[in-house]
């Protein structure tokens, strides 16, 4: 096969990612198609879900679609579920359905502009440092704690 004039390195630098993958099976370029491509997708569902929350907080975007967006947002991040995923098929049916339902009808909602700016936000986010809310952490570990310690009382209460 003949030599293109500048193209020699660059197959020299593909020999070489061929290398390193058979060398590190686990690297990105080893997993199946399909595998990579859920990883992409979830990747993506999550971007959407952090650009919601960026839209939710923005003045510019209307009530209802505040409103709604904040519910999709809190139930994509919230431990409970409306089924539990303890129940077979359909306890992940809920998070397969309704949460991508949830994040596209949000965004027919959101003025376009403004999605643009906070898709680009989360892009930035997800690439770099994300910012740390202490006080929502402390609001639900408070929660949690709470309900722990209630428990505890019940149990307590059961067992005299």
């Amino acid at each position: 096969m003949r030599e293109l004039p500048g193209r020699s390195g660059e197959r020299d630098g593909a020999r070489q990612a061929v290398r390193q993958t058979e060398a590190h099976p686990s690297s990105h370029a080893a997993q199946p198609d399909w595998l990579q491509a859920w990883k992409d997708a979830a990747r993506r569902l999550k971007r959407e879900v952090r650009a919601l929350y960026l839209a939710y907080r923005d003045p510019r975007v209307p009530w209802h679609a505040r409103v709604f967006a904040g519910a999709v947002v809190a139930y994509a991040f919230s431990p409970i579920d409306l089924i539990p995923d303890v129940v077979p098929v359909l306890g992940y049916l809920d998070d397969l359905v309704l949460v991508p339902l949830g994040i596209a009808l949000a965004i027919r909602m959101i003025p376009p502009e403004v999605l643009a700016e906070c898709r680009e936000r989360a892009l930035q986010e997800q690439d770099g440092h994300r910012p740390v809310n202490w006080a929502a952490a402390a609001v639900i570990a408070a929660v949690w704690l709470g309900l722990a310690a209630l428990a505890v009382v019940y149990l307590a209460r059961r067992l005299q």
